[in-house]
């Protein structure tokens, strides 16, 4: 089965990694599961690896010439490839852990396709990096179409926070114009960005440095961007070197908003 993988495009590629990825992070669910410490009280799981290492079978299939770069085993593949994929296993490892089914799989070709699973929703959003789209259990792809009609915002409020104190998004959550007109969540996955591509959330924001590469958000970024939303950081400058954060909106409207609550703190 996986070599038929070998003929597929990339956004095949991506999309069958991340529901390899995701077929694994549910069948482990709820299991007794040992923590990695990886310092500064972050940790993996059997299921963050062993996910990663099903990701990289199919991505190794299909395209054994690309790098890799993953969560859990870094950098493999040859250091003057070409291409590489960017495989976050288990986005949301701390929900898991604890019995919370808000995670993602996230599987990315640096500047290219991209997916996102839902292990427990059963869907996998993904793009050619052009245009972006959802599965569900087998149905009919549906085109993603951002929307802000919910009013509902994530906000990631996990540490660090590099920018502070000139951006807490704390801060941002109490800011007047915020509570008249938004409605906060905290879902502590990158599920979220995928969310605002299918219009299920009017944005999504985060403190960070640049996040153009990190292998969290390169797939989410790349669905929000296929999807037509407005990329940006909190700075509001376009992502990459000199940005920082990420402020994702479903309209120009919707950032605008939040941009000037934004500034106002800061």
């Amino acid at each position: 089965m996986i070599d038929s993988y070998a003929s597929a495009d990339d956004a095949a590629v991506a999309t069958a990694g991340a529901r390899a990825g995701a077929d694994v992070v549910r069948s482990m669910y709820g299991q007794r599961l040992n923590r990695i410490d990886k310092g500064a009280g972050d940790f993996a799981t059997a299921a963050d690896v062993e996910a990663e290492q099903t990701i990289l079978g199919v991505i190794r299939a299909a395209r054994p010439d690309d790098a890799v770069l993953g969560e859990e085993g870094g950098q493999q593949g040859a250091a003057d490839a070409v291409r590489q994929w960017l495989v976050d296993p288990l986005c949301g490892t701390l929900n898991y852990a604890v019995g919370n089914m808000l995670v993602a799989v996230n599987v990315a070709l640096r500047d290219g396709a991209a997916a996102v699973a839902d292990p427990f929703g059963g869907e996998v959003f993904f793009t050619d990096g052009e245009t972006a789209w959802v599965r569900h259990d087998g149905a009919d792809d549906a085109l993603l179409t951002p929307t802000s009609a919910t009013r509902l915002v994530d906000v990631n409020l996990d540490p660090p926070f590099p920018n502070a104190p000139g951006f807490r998004a704390v801060d941002l959550l109490a800011h007047p114009e915020f509570v008249e007109r938004f409605r906060p969540r905290v879902v502590s996955t990158t599920l979220a960005l995928a969310w605002v591509a299918a219009g299920r959330r009017a944005a999504y924001v985060t403190d960070g440095g640049d996040l153009s590469g990190s292998l969290h958000f390169a797939a989410g970024i790349a669905l929000c961007r296929a999807a037509g939303c407005v990329v940006t950081g909190i700075d509001g400058v376009p992502i990459g070197e000199a940005s920082r954060g990420l402020v994702v909106a479903a309209d120009e409207e919707t950032h605008g908003l939040l941009m000037s609550m934004i500034r106002s703190r800061s």
